[in-house]
């Protein structure tokens, strides 16, 4: 019997063109809604995934053959992986074809702040030329902490290399993991010398809102804070009082507390006040969660992930 892929979201033809390749049948319906997956679930063998919809326990009850699910990205928060995986549905994620693109974003937000790009850029198309107003600084000499060491940290750690900043990093799940780009230490040490910290970890029940005002106040210096990890790792009422206060000297946010799950569009009720602080502030850089979105990226997210599946059918016979 030929076996079936449901791709739930679109993606890059690649994985379904290898997919078939190998023999699977796959298929995609890209006006169904949740209730739709729902009804027809059961018949698929492997699902593909991004962010349209939350494969949770009601759902994977009725995914009788499901045999693996594919996120194509980084984030699992969507999958109830341990409800999967208790099923032997194994579970796949690509954050590999990301790390370059998330590593090169999170660099230019940086250097965004560090040298006021944004604010200069549009006050010099009106016209203004506040040279000393817009007077930066330099990462030489600075310490960047970094927490959270995975594809996404690590490429940042590497796209800084030669900059001549000291890089720190903290992961409470990895150890031994100094190496040519940055120096393994602890979150002590990073809230002791950090002038800048980039935050990269996955959004779990242990993350969720786990840089709020203690967090903050744990610094010793005043620091820049970026995040292009996911929105709800950082509490935007207590970012906005550490700005007002100067404990947060600028934050650049590829992710925000307030996106939606399909991290696409922001929901149409009235914007938080936070948020409207947010976007008239000149300290502040944002981004619409593209850090992992290029054109190579793209490819390379399909790539990895079906190269997973594809191994995993080889091991299983």
């Amino acid at each position: 019997m030929q076996k079936r892929i449901l791709f739930i979201d679109t993606t890059h033809p690649v994985i379904r063109e290898e997919l078939e390749a190998h023999g699977f049948q796959c298929e995609f319906f890209p006006a169904y809604k949740r209730a739709d997956f729902e009804r027809i679930i059961h018949r698929y063998h492997g699902i593909i995934i991004r962010s349209k919809i939350t494969l949770d326990k009601n759902m994977l009850e009725k995914a009788e053959q499901l045999e693996f699910i594919g996120r194509v990205g980084a984030g699992m928060e969507n999958i109830d992986t341990e409800y999967a995986e208790s099923h032997n549905i194994v579970c796949f994620n690509s954050p590999e074809g990301s790390r370059d693109a998330v590593g090169e974003h999170t660099l230019g937000l940086l250097l965004a702040l560090a040298r006021n790009i944004i604010r200069s850029d549009r006050e010099v198309r009106q016209a203004e030329w506040n040279r000393e107003k817009n007077r930066g600084f330099e990462l030489k000499g600075k310490t960047i902490g970094i927490i959270g060491y995975g594809n996404m940290g690590s490429a940042f750690a590497e796209k800084l290399h030669g900059i001549g900043a000291e890089v720190i990093a903290y992961d409470k799940y990895k150890s031994a993991y100094g190496d040519n780009y940055v120096v393994e230490t602890s979150l002590d040490e990073v809230f002791e010398r950090s002038d800048v910290c980039s935050l990269h970890v996955p959004l779990t029940e242990e993350t969720t809102y786990m840089v709020n005002r203690n967090f903050i106040d744990h610094f010793k210096k005043n620091i820049y804070l970026l995040n292009t990890a996911r929105g709800k790792v950082l509490k935007t009422d207590d970012l906005v009082n550490a700005i007002k206060s100067g404990k947060v000297k600028g934050a650049a946010l590829d992710v925000i507390e307030y996106e939606d799950m399909s991290f696409e569009k922001l929901g149409t009720e009235q914007l938080p006040y936070t948020f409207q602080f947010l976007i008239n502030s000149d300290r502040v850089v944002m981004s619409p969660h593209i850090a992992g979105w290029t054109q190579e990226s793209k490819y390379k997210l399909g790539k990895v992930l079906v190269d997973k599946i594809i191994e995993l059918l080889k091991v299983k016979g």
